[in-house]
């Protein structure tokens, strides 16, 4: 097994990690983020109808946090916040437009790594700088990116052309004209491209990440695939528009599942098992979809506890619970207790720092604090003082079981999560002096945006438009004719 055991500096949050002894043999790193995959819909989490075997044995051979935030609501500025270690209220890139990039001086988790001679690639949906853009992957230390720039042309599994360092790949038999019909499954070409990353790669450390586009939607899947086969011919009731879609999203997570757990018998093959820490998390909190009278909080409930019925509060966009809690395992054989639960409290920001410790590199100025100590059960864990989020007219604040929330046109709010885990119960004036320090603290967290650049928007423009929907079927067809 690869050297693990070494001192370090501690990483201390808004400053400069101190420099860190290089591991002699640094493990490799995967990190496998699902696209709204909600904190309830595994196996082991109770659920009673989706099939995740593999994520279930990957749990109970590594460590699930039950207290894990994404750093944002929503696609793009959450992948933003994981990739710069910088919080909602200091990164770069806050909107959610589908193209929108970081700036061009910025580090990624990427680059750091690269500095310590790791081989890097990315496969799935980027998300945080469209083609033409400062904040393309192989300009933030990729040697290489294939997937979806842009996160809108990530809508369609059967687009016209995927991108590899921003060169397009055309996937046979697509016109790009449907989200359900298609020779070639975009996620099929992704998932290969991620295998023999890891295989070319495995005699050398390696930093795979894989933001992977499902179980987001919209949901095309190829009839002969064996997941689909599980689930095409369940009957389900879902309200007529959305029948078909629950079935394929049950499948989606099988399907996830199925290739997880490929990539675990591949390490296993290739003999890099326990030289290997392997993330896995989704990328925001979970959205209702295919809610019925029935099952009012979304079909397959993502953000509600199958066993004792409560429920975090909203989904994907907002800041409350249900907008930020992800699940979240770390899977590394020898150096992590196999089983483990903690209650650790991180967010996305903690990525950096954490990888970096792992990997013994430097590391630039985050909001983050590793939690190497947590995942190798080891003394002296840093402690977060705040939390914070910030997304399209929404803040929060977090502070121990404290929580702060405004929305878009109300005033503040306060929760104690000890004691009221769904938000139901707004305290701010029973305690207006614990509000008021952090109704302070999020002013202060608060920075201007300095944004990226486009410098290219017609090829921006042109991933941006790839997803079929109705506004773009005339553009797709007579880009058919080119």
């Amino acid at each position: 097994m690869k050297a693990f055991f070494q001192s370090f500096s501690v990483v201390v949050l808004f400053s400069l990690v101190g420099v860190v002894e290089a591991r002699e043999n640094p493990p490799n790193i995967i990190y496998l983020m699902l696209d709204e995959w909600g904190y309830f819909e595994s196996g082991h989490m109770g659920h009673p109808e989706l099939l995740t075997p593999h994520i279930d044995q990957f749990a109970a051979e590594g460590m699930r946090f039950t207290n894990a935030y994404a750093g944002a609501p929503v696609c793009g500025p959450t992948r933003s916040v994981l990739l710069t270690g910088l919080h909602s209220g200091h990164t770069s890139m806050r909107a959610n437009d589908g193209f929108s990039p970081i700036r061009a001086d910025e580090p990624t988790l990427a680059s750091v790594l690269k500095k310590l001679g790791y081989a890097t690639g990315g496969f799935g949906k980027w998300g945080i700088g469209g083609r033409g853009t400062s904040g393309v992957p192989e300009k933030h230390g990729f040697d290489t990116f294939f997937g979806y720039y842009d996160q809108v042309h990530a809508h369609t599994f059967y687009p016209r052309y995927l991108v590899r360092n921003s060169e397009e790949v055309v996937l046979p038999g697509n016109d790009g004209l449907s989200f359900y019909e298609g020779e070639t499954h975009a996620q099929g070409e992704i998932f290969a491209g991620s295998i023999e990353f890891i295989r070319e790669h495995a005699d050398e450390p390696f930093f795979c990440y894989l933001p992977w586009t499902p179980p987001h939607g919209l949901w095309g899947i190829d009839e002969d695939d064996p997941s689909w086969q599980l689930f095409k011919d369940q009957p389900w009731k879902a309200g007529q528009q959305t029948d078909r879609d629950a079935r394929v999203y049950a499948a989606f997570m099988h399907m996830m599942d199925r290739q997880i757990g490929e990539i675990l018998k591949l390490l296993e093959e290739l003999e890099i098992d326990e030289d290997t820490i392997f993330f896995l998390c989704g990328d925001n909190g979970g959205q209702a979809y295919f809610n019925t009278k029935e099952r009012p909080h979304g079909f397959f409930g993502p953000n509600l506890n199958p066993e004792t019925g409560a429920r975090f509060r909203a989904g994907k966009g907002s800041l409350y619970e249900g907008g930020l809690k992800v699940p979240f395992l770390v899977r590394w054989p020898g150096s992590i207790e196999a089983g483990s639960v903690t209650d650790h409290l991180c967010y996305y920001p903690d990525i950096m720092p954490t990888l970096a410790e792992v990997a013994g590199a430097g590391c630039p100025k985050t909001d983050g604090i590793s939690f190497l100590p947590v995942l190798t059960d080891s003394e002296g864990q840093a402690q977060h003082e705040y939390l914070y989020w910030e997304y399209a007219g929404q803040t929060a604040v977090r502070r121990g079981d404290w929580k702060a929330y405004r929305g878009k046109k109300g005033g503040w709010e306060l929760y104690d999560l000890a004691a009221d885990l769904e938000e139901k119960n707004n305290v701010a004036a029973q305690h207006a002096k614990v509000l008021e320090e952090l109704v302070a603290i999020a002013k202060a967290a608060h920075e201007p945006i300095r944004k990226g650049e486009i410098f290219d928007r017609e090829l921006t423009d042109k991933d941006h438009r790839q997803a079929p929907h109705q506004r773009n079927v005339e553009y797709l067809r007579a880009t058919l004719n080119e």
